[in-house]
């Protein structure tokens, strides 16, 4: 029974013995999956990443007090139960699944570092993306194969409901390129952004944050603008119905001005109660109007950028060394492991 329980113990120093009479053969693998590891990974292009802190400017306080506080404290956001908007801060990150919403990108402007490149969003991506060698590659392998492109609506205007392949597949690129997070407890609002150019990654950043920003006015005060424009036209349409009576008025009073009857002074009076009339519902409608407009200003929210996006001065991935040193570690562990396998499986 001890022989036994001998046998099954693995002899660390046999094991070490072993690596030792045979490492000769790391002086191969490691040098080899340096070599390969680092071809592979120069040819990976380089991203740079930069980030935008946005607070928009809540409907309603936090309600409850010190309760408020403490839900908060817990990551519970109370100020959602109050607020009469159905889109809540914390689904502003949803935007980014809206097709409607991301392929309004594409008329971003953007310039790169250097210069050379000076066009739209659409076509950057499109014309001026870095790949590894063997994407295009496979790039060309699929051009031998050209597929139907499908994706224009009836009526031949762009729907971004409707995508092509290719524009489906810049939908999907602008969509991992791009991360929307929302901080349960402050509300503020985070865009990061990568991209291979690092001016282009600051560009499209603030550009983000900017059309943010229109989305969620627009939100706001989409009810009040309703309001706005019709109070708009019933001022005038009331102020065109004013000016008709007045001139209606002041024609027959030109006219009949030496007339003593009394039918003809009842009529001018029946004109300038009309012309009176008019007037007053002119007036009450402007007032409606003038607080129309106010009511667009106070639903406008405010912004405040916390922190602005910045032309990155490193680029964020590969990480070359890393990656190189990661893949002679798994090297060298396969080694050992192929050294001592026959051993290991004996015991």
């Amino acid at each position: 029974m001890n022989n036994n329980n001998k046998k099954d113990v693995i002899d660390l120093r046999l094991l070490w013995a072993k690596i030792k009479e045979r490492k000769r053969l790391f002086y191969i693998t490691l040098p080899i999956a340096f070599v390969l590891s680092s071809l592979y990974i120069l040819c990976i292009p380089r991203s740079y990443d930069t980030d935008v802190k946005l607070a928009p400017e809540t409907e309603s306080p936090l309600p409850g007090g010190a309760l408020g506080s403490l839900a908060s404290s817990f990551g519970f956001d109370l100020s959602n139960i109050e607020s009469t908007d159905a889109i809540s801060p914390l689904l502003y990150p949803d935007l980014m699944d809206d097709n409607g919403f991301v392929s309004k990108f594409f008329n971003f402007k953007v310039v790169s570092a250097d210069g050379t490149i000076n066009t739209n969003y659409h076509d950057y991506l499109l014309k001026h993306q870095k790949a590894p060698w063997w994407s295009n590659l496979i790039e060309w392998v699929k051009s031998l194969f050209p597929k139907k492109e499908e994706g224009v609506s009836s009526d031949g205007q762009y729907n971004p409901y409707v995508l092509s392949r290719t524009e489906d597949e810049l939908i999907k690129k602008i969509q991992g390129n791009v991360k929307l997070s929302t901080d349960k407890k402050t509300g503020v609002i985070t865009i990061q952004v990568r991209d291979q150019d690092k001016l282009i990654c600051k560009t499209i950043a603030d550009s983000i944050c900017s059309q943010l920003q229109e989305f969620i006015t627009n939100y706001r005060t989409n009810k009040a603008r309703i309001d706005l424009k019709y109070y708009t036209k019933l001022a005038a349409d009331a102020k065109l119905d004013y000016e008709r009576a007045r001139q209606r008025y002041g024609s027959y009073s030109d006219s009949n001005m030496d007339v003593v009857l009394e039918s003809y002074r009842a009529k001018q009076e029946d004109l300038e109660n009309e012309m009176q009339l008019r007037f007053n519902a002119y007036s009450a409608i402007n007032t409606q109007l003038q607080a129309a407009k106010a009511k667009v200003q106070e639903r406008t929210p405010a912004f405040t950028i916390l922190k602005g996006a910045e032309v990155p001065v490193k680029p964020s991935a590969p990480k070359r060394m890393i990656f190189v040193l990661g893949m002679v570690f798994v090297a060298a562990i396969g080694t050992v492991f192929y050294i001592i396998k026959d051993e290991f499986f004996i015991k």
